[in-house]
């Protein structure tokens, strides 16, 4: 989700600074949450900016990567796999226990895979009914 604008969060504070509303009616006239109003004042009060807060960390990712190895030979085995069936699989391997979207995320963006779906193969059409005796 992006950051509120400085320009949203500069008017907000100095809605507040006039004295005459509340949070709770800052929050509804402005469109944002009561909580942002509240973490946004504290933030201003004591530490004196009002500017988004800067990521200095990445998140680390699920797998290590000896798991995401094997990630990478499930997915090479059968590239036909679901999510959900690849999710078990690495499950039952690794005993580490990760959520269908980050399998998805895993594959596509930490190994480059792409999964490879078989399509069903196509049924011959009778155009015509057969005739039967009668």
């Amino acid at each position: 989700m992006k950051a509120y604008s400085l320009d949203l969060r500069q008017k907000i504070v100095d809605a507040y600074a006039c004295g005459d509303i509340s949070q709770r009616k800052l929050a509804k006239n402005f469109g944002v949450t009561l909580s942002f109003v509240e973490n946004l004042l504290k933030r201003d009060r004591e530490l004196g900016t009002i500017g988004p807060k800067v990521r200095t960390e990445q998140t680390p990712t699920k797998l290590n990567a000896e798991q995401l190895e094997i990630l990478r030979q499930l997915v090479t085995a059968q590239p036909d796999a679901t999510l959900s069936e690849l999710r078990e699989r690495l499950y039952e391997k690794t005993e580490v226990l990760i959520g269908v979207a980050t399998v998805n995320r895993m594959v596509r963006f930490q190994l480059n895979l792409n999964l490879k779906k078989k399509s069903p193969p196509h049924e011959k059409r009778h155009l015509g009914s057969p005739i039967s005796p009668i």
